[in-house]
C-alpha cells in the first residue's frame, strides 16, 4: 500500500493552494498546489522523508507524523482515517466468491413495505431488497451493483435527479472501503472495471475523494410518484459491518401527487 499511500499524499498536496495554508504566494507555478518543501515545513518533517512517502518507498511514519500532515494538508475526517489506513497496511483479504447475506439480515428488506430497502456486501454488491427498491431503482436487484449500476446503466441517471453529485459521493465511499480492505480482489477487479467503463471514474478515481456512509436525503425520480426528496439511512449488520442495510423513507402516493 506504499505506492498508494503516496499517490493520496500527492493528490491533497497538489489540491492545496498556499493561500489556503497560510503561505506568502511567490511568483507563478508550474505545479499545482503545495511544494513538497512547503507541506514538510508546515508538518515539521524532513522534506527528504516526504519525498520517500510520496515515492512508496518502503518506510513507515508514526502516528505523529501522520497526524502532522493530516492537520497539513486539511484532511477531513474522513481522509485522515483513509489515510492512517494506508499507511498501517494490513493483511489482504481472500477473495470470498459468493458472498451471502445470513436468511435474518436478508429478510428485512422486505418486512419494510413501500420503503425502498436492499443490503450491500463488502463493495456494494446487493444482496436482499424488496420489490420497493426494484421499483425504485429500475434494473438493479440481487445480484448486480450500486456502484456498477451507477456508472453502467442509463436508468441511473434518470433515477437519481443529482447524479453526478450522488455518483461521486459513492465513488468516495469505494474509495475508504479500498483503504478498509486493501488489496481485496473483489474491490480491485470492480474498481480496475469502472475505471475501463466510465469516463467518470478515470477523472474522480484520481482525486482521491474519500467518505463514509451516512444518512440523508436525495432526490429520487419515482415511476409512480415523481421527484421527491426521499430521506435514507445506513445501518451495517451486526458481526458482518462489511455489509450494510439501506433504507428509503418514501412519503404516501397521496402527499406527493404534486410533485409529479
Amino acid at each position: 500500500m506504499s505506492t498508494e499511500l503516496g499517490a493520496f499524499l500527492r493528490s491533497r498536496r497538489e489540491r492545496l493552494t498556499p493561500a489556503d495554508a497560510g503561505l506568502p504566494v511567490t511568483g507563478r507555478r508550474r505545479t499545482p498546489g503545495l511544494r513538497r518543501e512547503e507541506l514538510a515545513l508546515l508538518a515539521g518533517i524532513s522534506a527528504t522523508w516526504l519525498t520517500y512517502l510520496e515515492q512508496g518507498r518502503d518506510v513507515r511514519p508514526s502516528g505523529q507524523v501522520l497526524d502532522a500532515l493530516a492537520r497539513a494538508l486539511r484532511l477531513t475526517g474522513a481522509e485522515q482515517e483513509h489515510l492512517h489506513r494506508l499507511a498501517g497496511g494490513g493483511a489482504v483479504p481472500g477473495d470470498s466468491v459468493g458472498e451471502e447475506a445470513a436468511p435474518e439480515v436478508a429478510g428485512v428488506p422486505a418486512l419494510l413495505g413501500d420503503n425502498p430497502a436492499y443490503v450491500t456486501g463488502i463493495c456494494y454488491d446487493v444482496l436482499a431488497c424488496n420489490d420497493a427498491a426494484r421499483e425504485l431503482f429500475r434494473g438493479l436487484g440481487p445480484g448486480g451493483n450500486i456502484v456498477r449500476w451507477l456508472f453502467t446503466e442509463a436508468a441511473a441517471r434518470e433515477v437519481l435527479v443529482d447524479w453526478a453529485q450522488e455518483a461521486r459521493a459513492v465513488l468516495a465511499r469505494l474509495r475508504a472501503i479500498a483503504g478498509q480492505h486493501p488489496g481485496h480482489p473483489r474491490v480491485t477487479r470492480l474498481v480496475a472495471e469502472l475505471t475501463e467503463a466510465s469516463p467518470e471514474v478515470r477523472e474522480w478515481w484520481a482525486q482521491y475523494d474519500v467518505r463514509f456512509s451516512q444518512a440523508g436525503h436525495k432526490r429520487l425520480r419515482h415511476p409512480r410518484l415523481g421527484v421527491l426528496t426521499v430521506p435514507h439511512a445506513a445501518f451495517h449488520v451486526a458481526e458482518r459491518p462489511e455489509q450494510t442495510l439501506v433504507v428509503y423513507h418514501l412519503p404516501s402516493a397521496a402527499g406527493t401527487a404534486a410533485s409529479r
